[in-house]
């Protein structure tokens, strides 16, 4: 079993959280495939996505040790002790709740907060966050990044909503510890269309411009 710094390490390691929010539940299994064969091996199946848990259940079993599974859009600490029995070794969440921030470190698993000002990203530090998302950030750009890590460079920023992949080496040169990217990877329009090779190919432009990035 992975320790909390192994969770977290592998999380800015790969350096994007390939996000899966669907209206059906049926491709989830080849959408996931997608991502993996495009060198992403960090997702995040939200709950809004019916049967995100069952999904998150069976790919732990299959593909332990090969991909870092992950809940988001958790609102409340039950949701997060079930997403975490289901075998997610990350939680996120849109807002800071401090009830959900102590389930996963009672559990030992990598939390992800959401946070907008510096005054919400201290907070959401302070009640022991391993990662804050930014979100969203497609109203705030690499430069806020910049900014907030002036006088906060200890701070573990995970920009969220709004990130591309013409737009993700900025954010990393920024200072982002990883990027969060759901819509330009992943949609039902995609999905639907069954062009799961678009995702794969997403998946690799992604993991190429965070490695050029950080050279």
């Amino acid at each position: 079993m992975p320790t909390k710094q192994d969770i977290l390490q592998t999380i800015v390691d790969c350096g994007v959280v390939a996000i899966v929010r669907l209206n059906d539940s049926s491709q989830l299994e080849r959408v996931g495939q997608a991502i993996q064969t495009g060198g992403l091996n960090v997702i995040e199946f939200t709950m809004t996505t019916p049967g995100a848990l069952r999904i998150i259940e069976e790919w732990t079993r299959a593909r332990a040790g090969k991909v870092l599974l992950g809940a988001g859009t958790v609102l409340d600490p039950e949701t997060a002790r079930a997403a975490i029995l289901a075998g997610a070794e990350f939680i996120v969440s849109p807002s800071t709740n401090h009830a959900v921030v102590e389930m996963c470190n009672r559990y030992g698993k990598v939390v992800m907060p959401g946070a907008y000002t510096p005054t919400e990203i201290v907070a959401a530090m302070e009640m022991g966050a391993d990662l804050v998302k930014l979100f969203p950030a497609s109203s705030l750009g690499p430069s806020y990044i910049k900014a907030i890590r002036g006088p906060l460079p200890h701070a573990r920023l995970v920009p969220t909503g709004g990130v591309s992949v013409q737009n993700a080496a900025e954010f990393i040169r920024a200072g982002a510890a990883a990027l969060a990217v759901g819509g330009e990877l992943v949609n039902n329009a995609i999905v639907e269309r069954g062009e799961f090779d678009k995702i794969t190919e997403a998946a690799r432009q992604f993991r190429e411009e965070v490695r050029k990035a950080r050279m």
